[in-house]
């Protein structure tokens, strides 16, 4: 096993990146509120990455150069090159494994070209609508899809074969992978037993009722075999599962999970013996995360992702053998991994820090480790090229909104900044350096990370109001040494409270993603309880440090979706300790997000019909009658995340229970992310004065 030096210490004491209040001067004085949210932003669009292009050289991302938002399609080349806006989007093709050839879809007709475009020819023309070409390993056959169904051309000598003839009826047919050159992995998605969901949209001439389908499919998998034109299902029914193929087609996988995440089996099919064996299985009580199998590219080594340790590691299989040995281990986590080449893997992970992310080559022959990477920095949105020798990804650090970085994997000395799309005009801003901590809370075990910002002439001597932000999704990370780009309005909306006196406080309670499963897993069943717990320790550490600065009984708490959960769940769970909630676009009633999203809520609160009390308990319109607090509910009339429904229930609730002492507002164009800039001034306009209201 191999040992890499880490600079990871996880402590009672406090770990920052200054001293306390430092910069506790450092405020954007000149910051307006409408100008965090109208255009031009303020830290500019981010830059998207897109794909690389067929030779490699160049590559597209997504961008506004003028800091709008209406954003368009630019290229630039990979030896540096000032971006250009592209009026056409290329076409997406697939290049063949041997990197001579790129196929793609034209006129609904399958086409081919050189890899560098030029001797362009169609190789199947039909009346129907041919798309997704998938090469063999071999360069020679390409699957595709026509009208539900898949076939495969040969592209040296004629030869059409129609290899599935589902009923008119049936589920469409898709291509999950080739293995070897003369059998493909096929995947059929049934969504007939899913359920109606309905989210109307009230603001055209008439009201549509904005019908969705919802619900965990059933997928069954197929092993097709080109040589006896032979179907074989390898399993059917309810199910999160992947299958790939090796290069040699001696072997299929099957990484298999249970609807609810509960249960994990690695199948291995030998084609060679016509045998199946299960060769790496998992279990838990929460829910699985992270995992992935991916073949080496030309041999039958697979890699294999899981928790199985308590944090998320490579673990690789020799399929002759059935022998799989864990590679990485360590309280960290490896957050994005891929292949090389047959011996090397290539892997970002978080051991320096939970807060910072680097890059590692990982040689399997003397089993030595390479750190590409120095710098503190978060690094992530990985994109490694067709032709492995290079490695684009967004790099960011405090108050610094991410840019497009790459390393040349073939002389990896440094990295190389792509875009600097940063306006100038942002840096005239003179934004406070957040104070990064970690610390340890009530259980003594669980190690935590927070973020602080202190106000405008901050004395310790006086006591401040607060505001605490809880981030979305739940499994999420928020807390880092970067700039949010999940987040970025509503971290300058916290530096603009920073101007009106408030302490603002962000903590990645429990259920946050890059600490591990048991932290990760701690919710299960119960949501909103440790989380709470988290925050309110993470309070009284700032109380302590700061000896007294925090105002504890004006403490205000908010954010969006699971956010806004979140902050309504604290005001009825600990209302000593959290004072006035705003909510946007909020889960008040877990029930309806089961039936809106079971992929999310299965795994961590069961089925409502089985454990009724999971929802209970988790969910804030159960305390909605007995809330003591101020509230103000801002939700999307059309949001298809969240239904506005959630929002209405937990008001009439408020109402039926004669609660006179909420606010709420409803916006009749807006779905979950909201678009437009007047929608989100006038949201975050109501949730200041709300705060401006009740913690003063």
């Amino acid at each position: 096993m191999v040992f890499i030096i880490s600079y990871l210490f996880v402590s009672l004491i406090l770990l920052t990146t200054q001293s306390p209040y430092a910069s506790a001067q450092d405020v954007p004085e000149n910051l307006t509120l409408k100008e965090i949210f109208h255009e031009p932003v303020i830290p500019g669009i981010r830059p998207s990455f897109r794909s690389f292009n067929a030779t490699q050289d160049s590559l597209y991302f997504s961008w506004n150069d003028s800091s709008y938002y209406d954003t368009g399609l630019y290229k630039m080349e990979i030896t540096g090159s000032e971006p250009e806006a592209v009026e056409d989007s290329p076409a997406r093709f697939t290049p063949s494994p041997n990197g001579r050839l790129k196929a793609y879809t034209k006129e609904g007709n399958i086409y081919l070209s050189n890899i560098d475009g030029s001797n362009e020819r169609r190789i199947v023309a039909s009346q129907e609508r041919d798309i997704s070409p998938v090469w063999a390993p071999n360069s020679r056959k390409l699957a595709f899809v026509r009208d539900g169904d898949v076939w495969v051309t040969d592209i040296i000598r004629p030869d059409l074969v129609q290899v599935t003839d589902r009923p008119s009826d049936a589920p469409g047919i898709a291509i999950q992978d080739w293995s070897g050159s003369n059998r493909l992995l096929l995947r059929q998605t049934d969504y007939s037993d899913a359920r109606t969901i309905y989210f109307p949209e009230y603001v055209d001439e008439f009201v549509t009722p904005g019908a969705s389908r919802r619900g965990i499919p059933s997928v069954a998998f197929y092993s097709a075999d080109l040589s006896t034109m032979e179907i074989d299902t390898l399993s059917s029914g309810v199910q999160r599962s992947s299958a790939v193929g090796s290069f040699s087609g001696n072997f299929s996988v099957k990484d298999s999970s249970d609807a609810a995440l509960k249960e994990r089996e690695v199948i291995v099919y030998d084609h060679r013996n016509d045998t199946k064996s299960v060769i790496f299985e998992e279990e838990t009580e929460g829910w699985l995360s992270g995992t992935s199998v991916l073949f080496a590219p030309r041999t039958d080594r697979l890699m294999i992702r899981s928790e199985k340790s308590g944090w998320n590691h490579i673990y690789i299989a020799n399929l002759h053998t059935d022998r799989v040995e864990q590679l990485t281990e360590g309280d960290y986590e490896i957050t994005w991994a891929s292949w090389l080449d047959d011996q090397t893997i290539i892997y970002a992970n978080n051991e320096a820090d939970y807060g910072e992310r680097h890059i590692f080559i990982h040689d399997l022959g003397d089993n030595t480790v390479q750190q590409l990477t120095t710098e503190e920095a978060y690094r992530y949105q990985f994109r490694l090229s067709e032709d492995k020798t290079k490695l684009v990804y967004a790099k960011t650090y405090f108050n610094e909104p991410y840019d497009l970085f790459m390393i040349d994997l073939e002389n990896p000395e440094e990295e190389i900044q792509l875009t600097n799309s940063v306006p100038n005009s942002f840096y005239d801003y003179n934004w406070q350096k957040e104070e990064y901590v970690r610390f340890t809370g009530r259980d003594g075990e669980t190690g935590l990370s927070m973020s602080i910002l202190y106000p405008k002439n901050f004395d310790s001597s006086r006591q401040y109001p607060v505001v605490v932000f809880a981030h979305g999704a739940g499994s999420l990370q928020n807390v880092y040494k970067g700039w949010s780009n999940n987040y970025w309005r509503e971290y300058m909306f916290h530096q603009y409270l920073l101007n009106q006196g408030y302490v603002v406080v962000e903590v990645d309670f429990r259920h946050s993603t890059g600490y591990g499963r048991k932290f990760r897993e701690d919710v299960t069943n119960w949501m909103g309880k440790y989380e709470v717990e988290d925050i309110v320790d993470g309070l009284d550490w700032v109380q302590e440090k700061t000896g007294g600065a925090l105002d504890l009984d004006n403490v205000g708490i908010y954010g969006g979706s699971y956010g806004g959960f979140m902050a309504l769940y604290a005001v009825s769970d600990a209302p000593d300790r959290f004072h006035a909630a705003a909510a946007l676009r909020k889960v008040t009633n877990w029930r309806n997000y089961y039936y809106a999203n079971p992929w999310y809520t299965l795994p961590r609160l069961g089925d409502p019909e089985e454990v009724p009390e999971h929802y209970d308990r988790s969910s804030p319109l159960t305390y909605a009658s007995e809330l003591e607090r101020p509230v103000i509910l801002l939700h999307g009339l059309i949001d298809d995340n969240v239904g506005a429904q959630d929002a209405f229930q937990y008001a009439d609730e408020l109402i039926q229970s004669g609660n006179t002492n909420f606010e709420m507002m409803i916006y009749p164009s807006e779905r979950h992310g909201f678009t437009s800039p007047d929608s989100w001034y006038d949201e975050y306009l109501r949730i200041f004065e709300f705060f401006e209201k009740h913690l003063k």
